[in-house]
């Protein structure tokens, strides 16, 4: 399968790297914004008791830094990243008159009036619902499923960072945000980043990194990817806009997508194409292509997989 027959991000504009996004960038921090079932609506400018209760929680122990309190509040304050897919809002989560509080992201993926991901076909291509009525509805793409569809986006991403963040913890081989909680299709993440000044950990095409850092990052890159492997998995959309590096850490972001490499029948291509664009984006900064050469790599990666 050729590269242009995968699900792949859409980019406009002319004269943009081929690494360019299309999809994030930090929108009027400080400042709520309507929801996505309605469009039309007024900013939410009050805060509202905490989710935690109604929802399903991350892996325990849960961290230190996350209040789980059932008295705590949750304030909007911005967005810090907009898709084709879902937007990503900035939240503080505290306890009124005291000093427990963190930042979250919340990512809220599109209702059935959005649009959903681009060709999602192939991405949902090995996942099973229980229900032909549900399956039907999801085939035909009809409102219900399309609700469907976005409901197993969030689930899938949670299910996924889940389990790799708990491998993460025990490993130190990969580092994904802490999956706080999944209510409906809302996801609430760990924020990467400054939380002092909320700002955003860098995307890895954004950083200018020497020379011992481009091959510390690749190491990390590959040890990541082994895991992910190994898991069963792939990222299915990987590129230097969902790896975020913070501290001098790789961070992997927006796994909706992630593919079962051993249920998919595309599990394989999408693997290849995950190595292809990293590697692309490495050796471009200045790294040996006999470094990041993509099919030793992916043959490795099968190998780990159990489909080699």
């Amino acid at each position: 399968m050729r590269d242009h027959d995968l699900p792949a991000p859409q980019r406009r504009g002319r004269g943009k790297s081929r690494f360019d996004d299309d999809e994030s960038h930090f929108l009027k921090r400080g400042r709520p914004q309507p929801t996505l079932a309605d469009p039309d609506a007024e900013p939410d400018t009050e805060d509202h008791w905490s989710s935690w209760d109604q929802a399903v929680h991350g892996p325990e122990p849960h961290p230190v830094w996350l209040v789980t309190e059932l008295a705590a509040r949750d304030t909007e304050l911005g967005v810090l990243k907009t898709g084709k897919e879902a937007d990503v809002h900035l939240v503080r989560r505290a306890v009124p008159d005291t000093d427990r509080g963190c930042l979250l992201a919340a990512k809220r993926y599109r209702d059935a009036q959005h649009r959903l991901f681009h060709r999602d076909a192939g991405y949902l291509e090995g996942r099973r619902v229980r229900r032909s009525r549900e399956m039907r509805a999801m085939t035909g793409r009809t409102a219900f499923g399309r609700q469907m569809i976005a409901g197993q986006w969030a689930a899938a991403e949670f299910a996924a960072l889940s389990r790799l963040w708990e491998i993460g913890a025990a490993s130190g081989r990969i580092a994904v945000p802490y999956p706080v909680q999944l209510l409906g299709t809302e996801l609430m993440l760990e924020f990467v980043g400054d939380a002092e000044a909320g700002e955003a950990a860098p995307r890895l095409a954004q950083v200018r990194p020497t020379d011992a850092e481009l091959r510390d990052l690749w190491e990390q890159m590959v040890d990541a990817l082994v895991v992910l492997a190994r898991a069963g998995y792939a990222h299915g959309d990987l590129s230097p806009y969902n790896l975020l590096v913070h501290a001098g850490r790789l961070v992997m972001i927006d796994l909706p997508q992630v593919v079962d490499v051993v249920a998919n029948p595309q599990g394989g291509e999408f693997l290849a194409r995950d190595v292809r664009v990293v590697a692309a984006w490495f050796t471009a900064r200045g790294l040996p292509a006999s470094a990041t050469d993509p099919l030793a790599l992916t043959e490795t990666l099968l190998r780990e997989a159990g489909i080699r």
